[in-house]
């Protein structure tokens, strides 16, 4: 890797048309990516590409004014400095919020680059072109925002906070509510009816302990095999899957555990109420996010979790 400081001025306009080209073809990765569910924000970074399509085509012009025709190629990973960028825009479907995030550090980056690139110059053509090219990127947020007054109206922007709302309640919450839901209800059971069954918590650690991962293992595959969420918008898979998994194997242990307690009578005190915390965040989550009156919610995963509770009482001390 070169260090910026031995860059000649051939180099360092060599290196911006670089930047420049590698910022067009992302803000096009996230248009193209938004499109279908965020339209307005993929106006947004449509204009927002065009302005670093007409940056490069000014420091091309001055490149070949100054230096004829051949560019060399220099990237941003040829160069000491430059901070490794995430490949978000390679992830579908896109997360708004990400994707906004992603665009102001690009901007941030990109303008402190111009800054010290003209400071390094003595040419003043040269060094007009990279100060002006600072300036406009230091307003470009600002510009980011103008854009986004007059494409997210009319409501625009609360639909598109609206539809990555359903993609979250589609992507993170609904595989990770079912897990914590089965594995803190149907891991019950097992762990109630070896406690009563042995009197001995440690025993009863290791069977919740062995009922909780393998569920969490069956579950996430059991996500992750469901669908491909091309049709349905639900993310990748393995993604899905790996959320379901380790909130199930999370609802398991939660309430095994308190078995880790050498007192039995202490230990399974502790037990039941970590089952009626576990219960109370499903109730929360369900009328959170899945708009699930709360009554309702508190009725459906308690009359559950209780029958599932007595099946275990009932086995173990039978």
């Amino acid at each position: 890797m070169r260090d910026f400081q031995s860059l000649s001025e051939r180099e360092i306009l060599a290196l911006a048309i670089s930047l420049e080209e590698e910022d067009e073809r992302i803000y096009d990765d996230f248009t193209e990516g938004l499109r279908e569910s965020f339209p307005a924000s993929a106006a947004v970074f449509e204009a927002m590409r065009e302005e670093e399509s007409g940056h490069r085509r000014r420091l091309m012009d001055l490149y070949r004014s100054k230096f004829g025709d051949h560019i060399p190629l220099i990237r941003r990973q040829d160069v000491r400095g430059f901070v490794n960028r995430r490949p978000v825009w390679l992830v579908r479907p896109l997360g708004l919020d990400t994707v906004r995030n992603q665009a102001a550090t690009m901007e941030v980056e990109t303008r402190r680059f111009y800054e010290r690139a003209s400071a390094r110059t003595q040419d003043p053509a040269i060094r007009q072109l990279l100060d002006d090219l600072a300036l406009e990127e230091r307003h470009h947020e600002y510009r980011a925002e103008e854009l986004g007054e007059q494409q997210l109206r009319s409501g625009a922007r609360e639909k598109e906070d609206e539809a990555n709302r359903r993609l979250f309640v589609l992507q993170i919450i609904q595989p990770g509510l079912a897990g914590l839901m089965d594995g803190s209800v149907s891991t019950l059971a097992p762990v109630f009816a070896a406690a009563l069954a042995t009197q001995k918590p440690f025993d009863a650690f290791l069977v919740g302990l062995a009922a909780s991962v393998g569920a969490g293992i069956s579950m996430g595959f059991a996500e992750a095999l469901s669908d491909d969420g091309s049709l349905t918008g639900r993310g990748h898979p393995w993604f899905r899957g790996a959320i379901c998994g380790l909130m199930t194997a999370l609802g398991g242990i939660g309430h095994t555990l308190p078995f880790l307690i050498p007192d039995f009578r202490i230990a399974m005190t502790a037990a039941i109420v970590v089952v009626i915390a576990e219960l109370g965040v499903i109730t929360w989550v369900r009328h959170r996010y899945m708009e699930t009156p709360p009554l309702s919610a508190a009725l459906q995963v308690g009359l559950g979790g209780m029958l599932v509770f007595l099946t275990g009482i009932l086995i173990g001390s039978s």
